[in-house]
């Protein structure tokens, strides 16, 4: 039995739709301007030749439902809804037809965002880590397993305070679910655990403490938060 210095961190885990057992987290992958009207809202182009990606730690998960306390550092935190895809089998060099073998299921998301940070690193042509990946920055809903969804066409939305912010269909995403799988499986030997958030729509914006934020894919669990004030 291994000896530490320190008790390890507790694993990242999230709860399944129909099942007592949890869904455990390794990796984050982040599909970046996967809506060609959000990348125009960001004042970018779609780079159609090729998806790219951002990360987040597993320290970066918030189970929804719960307090955020707006983040240090910022002074414009926005909301990004997704898609979250979930992996259950290991997957390397997949072909897009096979890409969808390897998917256990489906959940809500929040990227949350420090866009403050993320537009000083696009100016300064560095890695956007300050701005993406912090504590509860990837906000995430129960999961639901792929036997009962089939990403197709459905809604995804997000109100703040009641309000629509974000409002759009998953098949108007740039890359599909099977081409980023295919893709990530190119560059990553993929196994159980790994999730893909898989971009968001157009109508990201700031949040502020006190908010509470719904976001939902249709057909999946809701993703649930309100923010707290600064620690």
């Amino acid at each position: 039995m291994s000896a530490y210095l320190f008790p390890p961190p507790a694993v990242a885990a999230l709860p399944v739709t129909g099942q007592q057992a949890r869904f455990p987290i390794n990796r984050i992958f982040c599909v970046g301007r996967n809506y060609a009207a959000h990348a125009a809202e960001m004042g970018a182009d779609v780079d159609r030749e090729a998806p790219f990606y951002f990360t987040k730690s597993a320290a970066a998960v918030m189970e929804s439902g719960g307090v955020l306390a707006y983040p240090p550092g910022t002074r414009d935190l926005h909301h990004e809804i997704e898609l979250v895809v979930a992996i259950g089998a290991p997957a390397f060099r997949l072909s897009k037809a096979r890409a969808m073998e390897v998917v256990w299921g489906y959940g809500s998301g929040l990227d949350m965002t420090r866009r403050d940070l993320q537009a000083r690193a696009k100016a300064a042509q560095r890695p956007w880590d300050l701005g993406k990946d912090f504590e509860g920055s990837a906000v995430l809903s129960a999961l639901t397993p792929a036997a009962t969804f089939t990403p197709r066409a459905q809604r995804i939305r997000l109100q703040v305070n009641g309000a629509a912010r974000q409002d759009a269909r998953i098949d108007e995403m740039v890359w599909s679910v099977p081409e980023l799988v295919a893709d990530l499986s190119h560059y990553y030997h993929l196994v159980p655990g790994d999730l893909i958030m898989t971009g968001t729509p157009a109508g990201v914006g700031a949040v502020n403490p006190g908010d509470r934020l719904t976001g939902s894919v249709e057909g999946l669990v809701p993703v649930e938060v309100t923010l707290g004030p600064a620690d």
